[in-house]
């Protein structure tokens, strides 16, 4: 497939790449912020079907002169170098095959999917894509310079062979939402607006939040895991089907375990986020505020974050476009987010789910 002039001239060494955003969401205004304060690309189109959306968004960024769109196809026609995707997980696998054909750098928000199917039609549009376009899963967590460090420490040796592994994502949950979100979402506009409290819009807990700490898991322990199980269930009144607590255990090569907490069931603004791996010869620990290296009684060092870890992920990526040094990490970040619906599998089944069967083997 030849790549169009707009992404090959935005490879040039020194050019400032040109970037579309796709979805003017909460979390794609934050991308797009992130964009623009770590990196000196040019945010020159913004695409959503709701102009209220844009325009919120805009007002966040503090610019005002990106073109609209309100169809993705048209803006992946414009001459851009490159597009964050930033809607609803379960389109994910329509707009990234879409930008995939179109040629453009890529930089598509976490998870891949939220089913195993869309998940496979990432794999297969990333396996297609020029080898000169860079595609990013939106993990920060990998290119945050602690996360760097402690996997570079680990690599070392530092802690020997993990023998067991932990991750949690405890946090507050959202309060009950306007009566309107308790119905089960009809229309394309409704399921866009109402995606976030249902689980095959969203994926449930695991799949778009925990995410995050299982491509930590998968990261570390160098792959995917071969079967899960797990529980989960929810509690709280709150609007969706939407799971707010789940704990599960992975097992990996060797028969490594990890268990995963995530809960949405904390209050007043709780947060704690981290992944622990025991070794050998100790323990690293990773978060988004600091990496840790215990090694014994008096000897437990920590090394605190500089900045918010989506700057380093959109600092590298624009980097990478101007190097005309890319990376494809479409096929690893759909095997993270198929771990993730390994684990809801799992609950669902109230027992354990192999890899092998989750996908079909």
């Amino acid at each position: 497939m030849a790549l169009p002039l707009t992404a090959v001239r935005g490879t040039a060494a020194n050019s400032a790449p040109t970037v579309g955003l796709i979805g003017c969401g909460g979390r794609g205004g934050s991308l797009a912020s992130a964009l623009l304060e770590a990196t000196d690309a040019k945010l020159v189109a913004m695409c959503d079907l709701f102009e209220t959306q844009i325009s919120k968004a805009k007002e966040r960024i503090g610019t005002q002169s990106p073109t609209e769109y309100s169809d993705l196809h048209e803006l992946l026609g414009a001459d851009v170098d490159a597009v964050i995707i930033a809607t609803p997980p379960f389109l994910h696998a329509e707009h990234f095959e879409a930008a995939v054909k179109a040629g453009k750098h890529i930089y598509i928000e976490k998870p891949a999917a939220v089913t195993v199917e869309d998940c496979k039609r990432i794999m297969r549009a990333s396996d297609s894509a020029d080898r000169r376009i860079n595609i990013t899963m939106g993990f920060q967590r990998r290119y945050a310079e602690t996360y760097k460090l402690a996997k570079e420490a680990h690599d070392a040796g530092v802690i020997g062979d993990i023998r067991m592994a932990h991750a949690h994502f405890l946090k507050a949950g959202p309060s009950p939402r306007v009566s309107a979100y308790r119905v089960r979402p009809a229309t394309e506009s409704e399921k866009i607006r109402r995606w976030h409290v249902w689980k095959d819009l969203a994926g449930d807990l695991v799949v778009e939040n925990n995410v995050h700490c299982i491509d930590i898991l998968n990261w570390f322990l160098g792959g995917h895991p071969a079967s899960a199980v797990g529980r989960g269930s929810k509690t709280a009144d709150r609007a969706g089907d939407m799971r707010d607590n789940n704990n599960v255990v992975y097992e990996y090569d060797g028969g490594v375990l990890a268990s995963l907490a995530g809960s949405t069931l904390g209050a007043n603004n709780y947060r704690e986020v981290h992944e622990q791996f025991f070794g050998t010869n100790g323990m690293i620990e990773t978060s988004e505020l600091h990496w840790r290296h215990y090694r014994g009684r008096g000897a437990d060092d920590v090394v605190k974050s500089k900045r918010g870890n989506t700057l380093d992920a959109m600092e590298a990526f624009v980097q990478r476009i101007a190097d005309g040094e890319p990376e494809n990490t479409g096929v690893r970040g759909a095997e993270s987010t198929l771990t993730a619906i390994l684990g809801r599998m799992a609950m669902d089944a109230r027992g354990e789910v192999t890899w092998d069967a989750m996908m079909g083997a």
